[in-house]
């Protein structure tokens, strides 16, 4: 509404601008009237005329810039400090977040630090461990981060916090020597990034008890990866004091804490902020026949 106003106001500005002009050339035409002379009082007014539409065009001008950078700095305060929206560019984390999902992340959910500072600004400032208004996230949490290795933004789930032992034996996840429990959903097939068809068992699992809600995850097999090293076979790790432990959700095509490749463990002031809700997506998946396509993806809690 705020900025329709304004087109309006500027609409206005420059139609008593060719107003003006239009008057002036047409005093300009008519022919000089014998014995009359204008009074130099008349000419000062009239020379005065354009120069104050003109000057209320600038004004106008300068009105618009103010207002373009307080929105810009609005919106930086924003992103900084309350939320940010960030896409999804691979299958780690489905069926839970598919590709080309676009989602809001709060970054007030486990504080700040210069992660958190959006555009690479906060890498520039000088280096600084720890986050303001600290609070740790729980397990089964999906959080954004940086790679403390490279620096690129990555989602995926916090399934071990400092001081718990994460293993994968038999592609079964243990969480501090106990088995986490899943419940078998049945077998699903869907098309990946690349146009292939995959086959994967989709299972229901809850990461210990500070989360009521359980959530999705998908398994290739429980023995994928026979030669070397294997994503159903890794650790245990004890998770460093300040660090998290992060799988994601397609846990044999995930590179996460397990994978020696992956990020490793990540510290706390390497956190964005905490993945809210799918607000829509732009490459959603084509409902085909016999294979998993999620029908909804717009406004979706996680």
């Amino acid at each position: 509404m705020l900025v329709l106003v304004r087109l309006k106001r500027c609409e206005n500005r420059c139609n008593l601008l060719l107003v003006d002009l239009a008057s002036r050339v047409k005093v300009n035409k008519q022919p000089k009237s014998g014995g009359h002379s204008i009074k130099p009082s008349e000419n000062l007014a009239k020379n005065k005329e354009p120069a104050t539409a003109t000057n209320g065009f600038v004004t106008e001008l300068i009105s618009w810039i103010r207002f373009f950078g307080s929105a810009m700095a609005i919106y930086l305060v924003f992103t900084s400090v309350a939320f940010i929206l960030f896409f999804v560019p691979s299958e780690s984390m489905q069926p839970g977040l598919q590709v080309g999902d676009r989602f809001v992340v709060s970054k007030w959910a486990y504080g700040w630090s210069r992660e958190s500072i959006p555009f690479g600004i906060g890498h520039i400032l000088p280096k600084s461990k720890g986050r303001f208004f600290f609070r740790a996230p729980l397990r089964g949490d999906v959080v954004v981060f940086t790679n403390p290795k490279n620096k690129m933004v990555m989602v995926k789930r916090v399934v071990g916090l400092p001081g718990d032992i994460i293993e994968t034996r038999g592609g079964r996840l243990y969480l501090n020597g106990e088995q986490v429990k899943r419940t078998f959903l049945g077998l699903v097939q869907y098309r990946d990034q690349y146009g292939y068809i995959r086959s994967a068992q989709s299972y229901s699992e809850k990461i210990g008890t500070q989360r009521k809600r359980a959530h999705r995850i998908y398994e290739f097999s429980d023995t994928y990866g026979q030669s070397g090293w294997s994503p159903d076979r890794a650790g245990p790790f004890l998770v460093e004091a300040g660090n998290f432990f992060v799988m994601g959700d397609n846990r044999d095509n995930s590179n996460d804490s397990r994978s020696p490749t992956g990020p490793g463990q990540v510290p706390m002031e390497n956190l964005i902020g905490k993945a809210e809700f799918v607000l829509f997506t732009l490459a959603k998946c084509k409902q085909e026949k016999g294979l998993d396509c999620p029908p909804s993806r717009l406004w979706r809690w996680m």
